[in-house]
Parts: C-alpha cells; sequence; structure tokens
C-alpha cells in the first residue's frame, strides 16, 4: 500500500535530523505523512465495455477480491430498443488493482421484454440481490417487474427468488445488519407506492415496514449508515382538475431509524434540505467510517429515460455533494471531484474511501462508460484516526508543551478539511 513506504521515510527522517524530537511530535509526523500519501490520487478504475446508463450498480468482497457490478441499463441510442439486460463485473485485488471488466450472463426476467431500466442492486455478504425495474416497448408503454434475484459471483449463476408483494421501480434499496434489504417508496405501474417493503436474505420472506413518511416518489436516493438512514427528493405526482396528472420535483429529505429490536419499526423524521433544490436520480451511500451519507451528482430537472425533462427540455447534471453528517445532523455541500457532473444514477461505490458512479449520462443526455471517482473520504477517515491516536498519545506524553503542538496542528488540519466543505 501506498502509505508503508512514506510512514518509514518520515520516521527515519526525523529520527536522523532530530534525534531528540518527542515521541509524541514523530508520532504526529508520521500521521501527517500516511494522510498526504493516502490522498494524492483517486483510485482510477477502467470504463465499462459499453455506456450504460441508469444501471443497477453493487459491490461486494470475497477472499480479499472486492467485484464491482453492472446489470441491465440504457444504452447510448436512449430508445426503447437500447433497454438491455447485459451485465459486468470488475474485480479489484486487494491493492486496489483493478482487473477488467468481464461480461457476466444476461439478467433473467419473468417478463416477455427482458431488458429493464431503473432496477437496483445491493451486496449482502457474497451475493448481489437485484430488485425490480421496468421494461419499455415500441408503444412507450411501461411495465413494473416483480422480479427478484440473487447473483453468486462465486458460481456466475442467477437464482429467482421470491418476487416483491408490490413490483416497483426507481426504489430506494438499502442494506440493513448485513441481512434485510429496505425497498423504499418507488414507482408501481401506476403511480408512486409509500411502501417500505422489507426482505429478509436469511428467511426468503417478505415483510411491511412503517410506511415512508413523505410524499411517495420515483427516482430519489439514499444512504443508510448502521441503523440510521436517509432519503432525499425524488418525483412526485401532481393532480390537476383540468389535464392529467404532472410530475414535479419533491423536495425533502427524511431521516429514518430503525428500531433495534424490530427491523420493520421505523421511526421517520423530517430532516431541513442541504438546498432547498430537489435533485433526481443521484448516487447515494452511507459510509460507516465517516458516519456520513453522501449524494452526488443528479438532476434538478426530472426526465423521462431518455434524459428529457417532463418539461420538455434537455437535463443537466448537477456538480454539487451533499454531505449529512448522522451524528451532528447536519449538512455540508461540496464538489465533485469530476470535470463534468454525472446524472442517472442507481448508486456509489466506495473503492478503498474513493468514490464513483458506473457509466450514466453527462449533459446534453451523453450516456458513458467511464466510472467516475467524485470524491475521497480518505483524508477524513485519517483525520478520525488521528483524533483518537492524539488524544491516545498525549496520556503517555511527559512534555505537556510538545502535547499540545501535536493537538493544535492535528486539529488545525483536519479543521481545514470541514472549512472546505462548508460543513456547518
Amino acid at each position: 500500500m501506498l502509505l508503508k513506504k512514506p510512514r518509514t521515510i518520515a520516521l527515519r527522517i526525523f529520527q536522523s535530523a532530530v534525534p531528540r524530537l518527542s515521541f509524541v511530535v514523530a508520532a504526529f509526523i508520521i500521521a501527517s505523512a500516511a494522510t498526504i500519501s493516502a490522498t494524492a490520487a483517486p483510485i482510477v478504475l477502467p470504463a465499462l465495455p459499453e455506456p450504460v446508463s441508469n444501471n443497477a450498480v453493487a459491490s461486494v468482497t470475497i477472499d480479499d477480491t472486492q467485484y464491482i457490478f453492472s446489470f441491465m441499463g440504457l444504452g447510448k441510442v436512449k430508445t426503447h430498443k437500447d433497454v438491455h439486460n447485459r451485465a459486468w463485473q470488475l474485480p479489484i485485488d486487494s491493492k486496489d488493482k483493478p482487473l477488467q471488466w468481464q461480461a457476466l450472463p444476461p439478467v433473467p426476467s419473468s417478463l416477455a421484454l427482458k431488458g429493464r431500466l431503473a432496477s437496483v442492486a445491493v451486496g449482502v455478504n457474497d451475493s448481489v440481490y437485484i430488485f425490480g425495474g421496468y421494461t419499455v416497448d415500441e408503444d412507450h408503454n411501461e411495465i413494473s417487474t416483480p422480479d427478484v434475484y440473487k447473483y453468486a459471483p462465486v458460481t456466475g449463476e442467477y437464482k429467482l427468488l421470491t418476487p416483491m408483494p408490490v413490483p416497483v421501480d426507481d426504489a430506494t434499496a438499502l442494506v440493513y445488519q448485513d441481512r434485510y434489504v429496505y425497498l423504499i417508496s418507488g414507482w408501481h405501474n401506476d403511480g408512486n407506492v409509500n411502501l417500505v417493503q422489507v426482505y429478509d436474505t436469511q428467511t426468503g420472506q417478505w415483510q411491511q415496514a412503517s410506511p415512508f413518511l413523505g410524499s411517495p416518489v420515483f427516482g430519489q436516493a439514499g444512504g443508510i449508515v448502521n441503523s440510521t438512514m436517509v432519503i432525499c427528493d425524488g418525483v412526485s405526482v401532481t393532480p390537476h382538475s383540468d389535464k392529467r396528472r404532472s410530475f414535479a420535483p419533491e423536495t425533502a429529505c427524511f431521516k429514518g431509524d430503525i428500531d433495534k429490536e424490530n427491523p420493520f419499526k421505523i421511526d421517520w423524521r423530517t430532516l431541513d434540505h442541504p438546498t432547498g433544490t430537489a435533485r433526481y436520480r443521484m448516487a447515494a451511500a452511507g459510509d460507516k467510517a465517516t458516519n456520513k451519507i453522501y449524494f452526488v451528482g443528479g438532476s434538478t430537472n426530472p426526465y423521462n429515460y431518455n434524459g428529457i425533462g417532463y418539461n420538455g427540455e434537455p437535463s443537466t447534471a448537477d456538480d454539487a455533494i451533499w454531505i449529512f453528517d448522522i451524528a451532528e445532523e447536519t449538512w455540508a455541500i461540496s464538489k465533485t471531484d469530476a470535470e463534468i457532473p454525472t446524472m442517472d444514477h442507481r448508486g456509489l461505490i466506495n473503492v478503498n474511501g474513493s468514490w464513483s458512479t458506473i457509466g450514466g449520462m453527462l449533459g446534453a443526455q451523453h450516456v458513458i462508460s467511464k466510472v467516475i471517482p467524485h470524491f475521497s473520504t480518505l483524508a477524513e477517515v485519517s483525520c478520525l484516526s488521528k483524533r483518537q491516536t492524539s488524544s491516545d498519545v498525549s496520556k503517555q506524553a511527559s512534555d505537556g508543551q510538545a502535547d499540545e503542538v501535536v493537538k493544535t496542528a492535528t486539529n488545525s488540519k483536519c479543521q481545514h478539511r470541514n472549512d472546505i466543505n462548508g460543513e456547518k
């Protein structure tokens, strides 16, 4: 790993140049060198073999190898003929070195049309679970599929599981306790639902949890850390007396705390919105290492599957990253590290602290094959570790002045990152 060499160099330099330097100050220098090397560059992953958008993505780790997956989605021409069921996997070894994307068997389907959009996928232990999505025919009829498949990377086989009680697409899927998968809201054939459908990967059974507190939506995004989930935005249905219903952005965020004794009971609460402007089909995920939930990209103009807004205007991608701190219940706003923002996502993938989207759309509704890193949490995790390290080391220090130097320098470096992110 990159961290080993800078740590050794830093220690040797300071041992030879300043042999009487206190252990406390030396510990601070080593930690600083580790932070610099860890944030030198994002982890770059190869592009998919083909452009794809609105694809279900997931990740699992088996025997020190991480596997990233892309299932189904929309091809570059963006017509109903480009909705497909192709699948790919990318192995990444324990040294964060990616191999090449490998073609997988197509995702099966119980419906006549095999290709699907707006499916969701999650990794649970050593398997991937794929839920729902919808088909589109030449007359633009859309059908939500009830299908649930388990894909086993070890065998390369799909297994059809108990179908969803209420088939949904454009929903949010979150995993709790490496067992329960929560499907939150989403679209069912003719309208949105406020359901929270929970699939137990151990028993293979479905159960309804506490309904979603907000307006039923599709195209929302969310993440979970431990028992806390956050869901933001999406699109709601607006009824009219003199014309057909219309679709409108739903500017709203909600926090749900899962009862530790009953996984089907959720305490939903409203949250302040980070910007006051809704986004559609963001990439989002929670991170246990930082205790935060991240929302990336998406569009402020909801659209049909081809990227043209329901208002008739071409949709564009947003470059902001929203960061919700669970402990502080505060929002921070940052910018993507990508040169061009992206939209039309179904998930956010973490490779050793480097967070990326897989495919998606750029401006002008351009479908891409790129795997784009948007930000890194390595420095933030290092700051959290250093705070703990400086606390532990200070208990052992005999030189009070040197101890104060460590505390001041460490806090200054980590505070600088918070200022950049605009944290409240």
